[in-house]
């Protein structure tokens, strides 16, 4: 499946500062490593109809992105407001993906700039498999951290 890359840093995430997570699954925040066992926390769009939320993506849903070499798993939303499902990681992704995970990748030890340009670079379109099992290579640690970038 093709999906729209984007992150989420502790300096951007709701609220701000924070690590905090809407569904813990694996964590109790926003965390991982990208191993099977521990895999990085991603945000999913949701909709809003009738008060009740309902996610793109079940909670708990793994995913693997090759381009990283790490796990995936939903743990928090993305977007908020009387109609998420108009906004950010529900609608307006490229055509060419067919949903849109926003990726935490911390970067709170490296600085607000550094997190937001190692997002640049993981945005895009890419191949990311669906409830993998455990055994694809990975390559642990966080996403951006002390001013690096893994994507």
């Amino acid at each position: 499946m093709q999906a729209y890359l984007t992150g989420y840093s502790w300096f951007d995430n709701t609220p701000a500062g924070s690590p905090g997570i809407s569904h813990p699954q694996v964590h109790r925040q926003a965390a991982g490593t990208g191993t099977y066992a521990d895999p990085i926390t991603v945000a999913v769009g949701h909709s809003k109809a009738g008060g009740q939320h309902t996610l793109d993506w079940p909670a708990g849903t793994r995913f693997y992105v090759p381009a990283l070499s790490r796990y995936l798993i939903v743990e928090d939303t993305c977007g908020d407001g009387a109609a998420p499902q108009n906004g950010a990681c529900h609608t307006g992704y490229p055509s060419s993906a067919s949903t849109w995970l926003d990726v935490w990748v911390d970067g709170r030890d490296g600085g607000e700039s550094a997190a937001d340009a190692c997002m640049g670079r993981l945005t895009g379109v890419r191949p990311v498999l669906v409830d993998p099992g455990p055994g694809h290579p990975v390559t642990a640690g966080p996403i951006a951290s002390g001013g690096g970038c893994a994507a």
